[in-house]
């Protein structure tokens, strides 16, 4: 018998890595998930729909800031096949010059945020807040430094302890009394600590600015993203603040713990697999066959996991707020169950954002942005002429046109398969309606008990329906096969 053909030894290693970075990346983002839901069903009984709806008014607009702040030079940095010392110095003093310049125009504008909400308290709050503009920024550069270099277990560690500082810091803060307080010194805490852990990671320390860097290509590719990160945060969040302008901060609490429990999950599991997923696709562009596969493996694996969590949670969405949040956000039961469906579809169009990025069509996914966030913020503005329901069915409907309209534009831009990554999307999304149409049938089953025994008969349902859909759908079977050797294909390249 012949030898075994192995790949080379370069090759062999960006496999081992990528490999190796994702296990450790869900390893750390499973903590993270589990120290924020601890945090959301601590918080939520300690503090009031005031309190979040307060601060969640701040944030929705501050929030903006962030995404200038980082100018897109994280994911610049990231991507870039060369990046010289004198390049990553000058990234690291335009981020802090952008995050101390933002600050400062926050805090002027203080008042400003206050009056467009008319809640006097927003000004003071505000002001502190915009201290998290100067951690951050001088924090981007040393994140990508650690993303860049594939040490995902530094980079995840740091996120973990920052996480779990911030939260043990609002804890003591509201059971001291502090009220919407503990919510602020959350996001301090949080942001100190990861700057520390972030610096002591890297061991990097950046010198003076370099005029004669070459910087055009790493700005003009920063600032189409940003442009692009504008409109969806703008999209994601023109909700937030017309409820908390229209209908109040009460109102506007209720809508941000549900949006909480949608976000969370997706913020904890989409940012950390880009991290080890952009680095790997930016690596193989040049190789079409070892791309698509990554890229297709990649999204059967982040679409499956997601869609089951948002579709069995949205079946289960009675006794998980009741558990979860406690009887107080009651209200928050519809809105969570809408904001669910739109998760689905959000999730499976979410690998199109790792095309884009990976390929260096940044432009392209800025004119996409251009009509496809207007267009939902257009739905969500619509939806908000009915209340709270109406701005979250605006945001459902619209993320569902969206999907296959960006599949579309990146199969006319690039040789992504996009054909197969919608059958991906398709297949997750059917299989999963069953479901959850099986696990809320076995939660209604069970109406006048106590939320956990109706959430563990509805969590049967729904494992028992996957075990009949795996078995009588072949497509969909050899999509979870597929999941489960997902690391002895990275390993095996």
């Amino acid at each position: 018998m012949g030898e075994e053909k192995r790949p080379p030894p370069a090759e062999r290693s960006l496999a081992a890595r990528a490999a190796s970075g994702a296990a450790v990346t869900m390893g750390a983002q499973l903590a993270k998930v589990a120290v924020q839901f601890g945090g959301i069903v601590l918080l939520a009984r300690l503090l009031s729909p005031r309190d979040y709806g307060l601060v969640a008014m701040v944030m929705a607009i501050v929030g903006v800031g962030e995404i200038l702040r980082d100018f897109g030079l994280s994911a610049a940095a990231v991507q870039a096949p060369l990046l010289s010392r004198e390049q990553r110095d000058n990234l690291f003093w335009i981020n802090t010059l952008f995050g101390s310049a933002l600050g400062l125009a926050v805090y002027l504008g203080a008042g400003a945020i206050a009056a467009l909400y008319k809640e006097p308290e927003l000004r003071v709050i505000t002001q502190v807040l915009a201290l998290t503009f100067v951690f951050n920024g001088i924090t981007t550069q040393f994140r990508a430094h650690l993303n860049r270099d594939m040490r995902f277990g530094r980079l995840a560690s740091a996120d973990v302890i920052g996480q779990v500082a911030g939260l043990a810091a609002a804890v003591a803060a509201a059971l001291a009394g502090a009220g919407y307080w503990a919510l602020v010194i959350q996001q301090l805490v949080q942001g100190i600590v990861i700057l520390l852990l972030m610096v002591m990671a890297t061991r990097w320390l950046p010198g003076l600015p370099h005029r004669g860097a070459q910087m055009g290509g790493l700005l003009n590719f920063g600032w189409a993203l940003m442009a692009t990160q504008l409109l969806a945060y703008a999209s994601t969040n023109i909700g937030q603040v017309v409820i908390g302008q229209r209908l109040g901060s009460v109102a506007l609490g209720q809508f941000n713990r549900a949006f909480a429990l949608v976000t969370m999950p997706l913020n904890q599991i989409n940012a950390p697999a880009t991290s080890v997923a952009l680095p790997t696709l930016s690596r193989l562009r040049g190789e079409p066959a070892r791309y698509n596969a990554f890229l297709l493996r990649g999204q059967t694996v982040m679409v499956h996991f997601m869609v089951a969590l948002f579709a069995v949670g949205c079946a289960l969405a009675e006794p998980l707020i009741l558990l979860v949040l406690g009887r107080q956000w009651q209200p928050a039961i519809p809105i969570f169950r809408i904001l669910a469906i739109g998760g689905i579809f959000q999730m499976a169009a979410y690998a199109a954002y790792w095309v884009f990025l990976s390929k260096g069509l940044t432009g392209a996914q800025l004119r996409y942005a251009i009509v496809s966030r207007s267009f939902l913020i257009a739905c969500i503005v619509t939806g908000s002429y009915w209340g709270v329901l109406g701005v979250a069915s605006g945001y459902a409907v619209g993320t569902a046109l969206l999907w296959p309209s960006v599949l579309w534009w990146i199969g006319r831009l690039s040789d992504a398969p996009a054909g197969r990554m919608f059958g991906n999307g398709a297949r997750a999304t059917l299989g999963y309606a069953l479901c959850a149409a099986a696990a809320w049938l076995a939660c209604e089953l069970t109406v006048g008990h106590a939320p956990l025994l109706r959430l563990l008969a509805g969590a049967t349902g729904a494992a028992a329906a996957l075990a009949l859909v795996c078995l009588l759908w072949p497509g969909f079977r050899r999509d979870v096969a597929e999941i489960l050797g997902s690391r002895h294909l990275l390993r095996s390249a």
